[in-house]
């Protein structure tokens, strides 16, 4: 009986064995404990993500209520601005001081103090984004913040500026002038302005009338400009000519005035007869068989050339300042003489080049050619017609003719010894064909204070 009883316990024993290797051979409760907690995970990354992509879009729309604020603050412009931006983010769901929501609006220096007006600076903040999923997994929230700058008004200086004081309308024309390209240079008329066709590629296209097509940027209903230059005539040189100075009937005879190209010319500050700094009547350029530029020098701080009731021939030749000099030809006269007074060049060449740069300091900084306001245009005496040659133009600069009717096309470059500016002012000018203007952006190195004017409505500076 003992036997048989033992044999009975160890196939019990065994038995027992069998069934515990069962249960610990059976895997799947493990299999759903690992499924349970990597779904959790991927549950909470894909929260986590979710809400990634809320907050990235809050912070847009944070953007474009700060944008939109600070453009209406500064179109504002009075001591209200703040409620203004406060208003505008509003509207984009942002209420400040409302579920963690603060909208600051402050006034600042603008980024560029040369081009732009005051500026205003707002700021739309949140003290923690929106949370949805990211905090099962408990990813805290962040803080958002955006900000804009813009300006309520902008200063623009102009490398062409029609004056209109004869009232012209509009005083900037551009006709068949698809090929021309003012890029870098502004264009200002105190009337309208009217481009057909094509924009001429300048940066901005200002009139106080109306503009039409006239630049990237139009703007029209814009303040006129004062004449900024008008002041220098009080500081040309009293007129010494005589009536027998002038010899009229006899503008081809060998009494002419005239400056050779065989030694250099020097020309004097300030001018006198003896230096040649003022001339009466006609100067003309003459050959003395080299075919060489006429060469002037002057004192270091640039010198003034007058040529009283007379233009300026350069006959087929070059008319260039040393390196290291600088000279202002300025047109003047008296009053009731017709005679032309601006350079020309009539030779049958048609070859003539004016290759000056202004002086940098002084009276005369950045002027290089002007033109007596108190001149009075009769009948054609001051107009201009400027095709790239008879003569071309290599100046560095303004190009001052305030009672002149313009025609402008070829291009203009800087002078050889020059920074990279030309502003040219006239009453209106036609721009025609391929009118460039090569060189810009360097008026502040010429001494050149550009004419400017304060343009209103905002825009992002940053």
């Amino acid at each position: 009986m003992s036997k048989i009883h033992s044999l009975a316990s160890i196939c019990k024993q065994r038995r027992r064995l069998s069934r515990d290797r069962s249960l610990w051979a059976d895997e799947r409760g493990v299999t759903a404990i690992i499924v349970g907690l990597v779904a959790a995970l991927v549950i909470g990354i894909v929260g986590l993500g979710i809400d990634v992509v809320g907050w990235y879009r809050t912070d847009r729309e944070m953007q474009n209520a700060a944008d939109s604020a600070a453009i209406a603050a500064a179109v504002n412009g009075t001591s209200s601005y703040q409620s203004e931006a406060k208003a505008v983010a509003a509207q984009y769901g942002f209420v400040d001081s409302s579920n963690g929501v603060h909208v600051t609006a402050s006034d600042q220096t603008c980024p560029n103090t040369a081009t732009e007006g005051n500026c205003v600076n707002v700021t739309v903040e949140m003290d923690t984004a929106p949370q949805f999923f990211s905090q099962v997994v408990g990813f805290p929230a962040p803080p958002l913040s955006s900000t804009a700058i813009a300006s309520g008004a902008r200063v623009h200086q102009y490398c062409l500026l029609a004056l209109a004081g004869d009232g012209k309308s509009p005083a900037i024309l551009a006709n068949g002038s698809n090929n021309a390209n003012l890029t870098g240079c502004s264009i200002m008329s105190n009337t309208s302005a009217t481009c057909h066709g094509h924009n001429l590629l300048a940066t901005y296209g200002d009139a106080h009338g109306t503009d039409t097509n006239c630049g990237n940027d139009e703007h029209s209903n814009v303040p006129k400009v004062s004449d900024p230059y008008s002041y220098l005539a009080s500081s040309i040189p009293a007129n010494p000519c005589k009536a027998s100075d002038y010899s009229w009937e006899s503008k081809k005879a060998a009494t002419k005035n005239q400056w050779s190209n065989a030694n250099p010319i020097t020309v004097g500050s300030p001018p006198t007869t003896a230096n040649n700094g003022i001339v009466c009547g006609d100067l003309q350029l003459i050959d003395s068989g080299s075919g060489n530029p006429v060469t002037v020098s002057t004192a270091s701080t640039g010198s003034v050339l007058v040529i009283e009731d007379g233009q300026l021939d350069l006959n087929g030749l070059t008319l260039q300042t040393a390196s290291g000099s600088a000279l202002t030809i300025i047109f003047s006269g008296d009053l009731t003489d017709t005679h032309t007074k601006y350079p020309t060049d009539n030779s049958s060449t048609g070859k003539g080049v004016l290759n000056i740069q202004a002086p940098t300091s002084g009276t005369w900084s950045g002027v290089a050619i002007y033109q007596d306001p108190n001149l009075p245009d009769l009948g054609g005496d001051l107009d201009v017609y400027y095709t790239g040659y008879q003569p071309a133009w290599d100046v560095t600069g303004l190009i001052y003719m305030p009672h002149a009717s313009a025609t402008f096309k070829g291009a203009v470059n800087k002078s050889s010894y020059g920074a990279s500016c030309f502003v040219l002012v006239v009453d209106n000018v036609t721009i025609d064909g391929t009118a460039n203007i090569e060189e810009t952006g360097g008026c502040a190195a010429a001494g050149l204070a550009m004419p400017q004017d304060t343009v209103q409505g905002a825009s992002l500076v940053q």
